[in-house]
């Protein structure tokens, strides 16, 4: 099952895709990580979906890595009478904490919060932001705003503060009973919604503790003013372009999306662009030109996974989705152009001793032109550096943890390798050479780089070089220090 590509692909679980025969299907066709996505999905469903997962993992004998995306906090207006109200532009309109069914003048709205954090001249925006209005005066009861942009406002329609940071923990009380379970059940990775600021990650943190890595969604404007934060505090990133494109200028998302991406690569830490992707294909089974290019500029700058969600969740073809992402993805780092445009942006190597010896694995490597870097790695620490370098050959993650191997399934360019610790130096080569040559990463006379800790199955230890040539057999021959 070895890819053609180096960037994931992330594929969002649902009806369309929860059977266990067709997400076989799905990891044939592309798929290394799993979404499962708790806004909709039960305990009783996550769990048939965790256990179809790892069947198809000893089915395929690959980690496969499964993402849970917490709800996070929702916040909504209350009842309008009548079920909708049509709210004129310059009017004015008010939210109150009076639970009478609203009209074209107010509504109910059920979150102090929100009271307690706008400011006159903070903007609301209702309904994914096809309203707008501006607060103009505020109480601990009542909020005054004037209508921007008008339209029909329905019932329970979700509102948004762009400009507030608002009190509020953003793991909820569903979250942490989401939370329990999924860890129990042995999930890799949890996505955190709503996150403001760094310190909610430290909170989600103690929840989670090492039961699984963190991934911060970037939706809110108060999350990219504290962005270098964020980073230091999470283990993953996605860029979560639908909400981040409701709560500021959807203009500015492109560049966001550049700036968390390039952010995330110079930390070594994975990011995930997801959101809308394909999103024609939910319905159509050819994407537009315009879905095509937005793929391809995610792999252009380096993204470490491009995520599907409707188009395979609930979508009419969810095959054909992950297919075309798979083909666009393969072309895109065949181009001339890939190798220089992925490394516009150089990330600096940080003074520690693993990435020096990442930034010279990628340098010698290339200079000898050898056919793959193969990882010794424990936690996933060593090949993280590797991939962060975007060297251009495949990184082999040889790992005898499988949480490990799972957690790397949605880092760029890594194929994990599940094998025990090498019993000293020379067995670290031969495993090494035997699996590239067995995997199809070096054939006979071909050259690979391996790079590990000494003394063997220390984590963080990563200080050694070996260059190795395999025979026809895949054994090691010329092996250099």
């Amino acid at each position: 099952m070895r890819r053609n590509r180096r960037v994931k692909i992330v594929a969002t679980l649902g009806p369309a895709s929860s059977d266990p025969e067709m997400l076989e299907r799905l990891f044939e066709a592309g798929v290394d990580v799993f979404r499962i996505n708790m806004s909709h999905t039960s305990h009783d469903v996550a769990r048939k979906l965790h256990a179809a997962v790892r069947n198809a993992e000893v089915k395929f004998k690959r980690p496969i890595g499964i993402l849970c995306d917490l709800q996070g906090p929702k916040f909504r207006i209350g009842e309008i009478e009548g079920g909708r109200a049509f709210l004129s532009e310059r009017s004015y309109f008010r939210f109150d904490t009076n639970e009478e069914p609203g009209s074209a003048e107010r509504v109910f709205l059920p979150h102090p919060q929100i009271f307690e954090a706008v400011e006159p001249g903070h903007t609301l925006l209702l309904d994914d932001g096809k309203l707008k209005m501006r607060v103009v005066d505020r109480s601990l009861r009542e909020i005054t705003a004037e209508v921007l942009v008008g339209g029909a406002l329905a019932s329970r329609k979700g509102i948004a503060t762009p400009d507030s940071i608002l009190p509020i923990n953003p793991i909820t009380e569903k979250d942490r009973a989401d939370l329990d379970y999924v860890l129990r059940l042995g999930v890799d990775w949890i996505a955190l919604s709503f996150v403001q600021r760094g310190e909610d990650l430290v909170l989600a943190r103690r929840l989670i503790g090492q039961g699984a890595s963190l991934m911060a969604k970037i939706e809110k404007p108060s999350a990219i003013a504290d962005l270098d934060e964020i980073i230091a505090n999470a283990d993953g990133f996605m860029v979560a372009r639908g909400d981040l494109g409701v709560e500021m200028p959807i203009e500015r998302v492109p560049g966001l999306q550049k700036e968390i991406t390039r952010k995330a690569r110079a930390a070594g830490k994975p990011v995930v662009v997801a959101t809308q992707m394909l999103e024609s294909m939910i319905s159509s089974p050819v994407p537009t030109r315009a879905e095509v290019s937005d793929v391809a500029t995610a792999v252009f700058d380096g993204a470490d996974a491009i995520m599907l969600s409707a188009e395979s969740a609930v979508g009419q073809f969810p095959i054909e989705a992950v297919r075309m992402m798979d083909r666009i993805a393969i072309q895109v780092e065949n181009d001339p152009g890939y190798n220089f445009l992925v490394h516009t942006m150089p990330t600096v190597p940080q003074p520690t001793s693993a990435d020096a010896i990442a930034a010279a694995v990628r340098r010698i490597a290339d200079t000898l032109q050898l056919s793959a870097i193969i990882c010794y790695t424990a936690t996933g620490s060593t090949a993280l550096r590797v991939a962060r370098e975007r060297p251009g050959l495949p990184v082999i993650g040889l790992t005898p943890v499988l949480a490990t191997g799972r957690k790397l399934s949605v880092v760029w360019g890594i194929h994990s390798v599940l094998t025990s610790d090498p019993e000293n130096l020379a067995d670290m080569v031969r495993k090494a050479c035997k699996i590239a040559f067995e995997e199809g990463f070096a054939d006979a006379g071909q050259g690979v780089i391996i790079t590990a800790g000494v003394p063997l199955g220390t984590p963080g230890t990563t200080n050694m070089i070996r260059v190795a040539y395999v025979d026809e057999t895949g054994s090691p021959v010329a092996v250099q220090a």
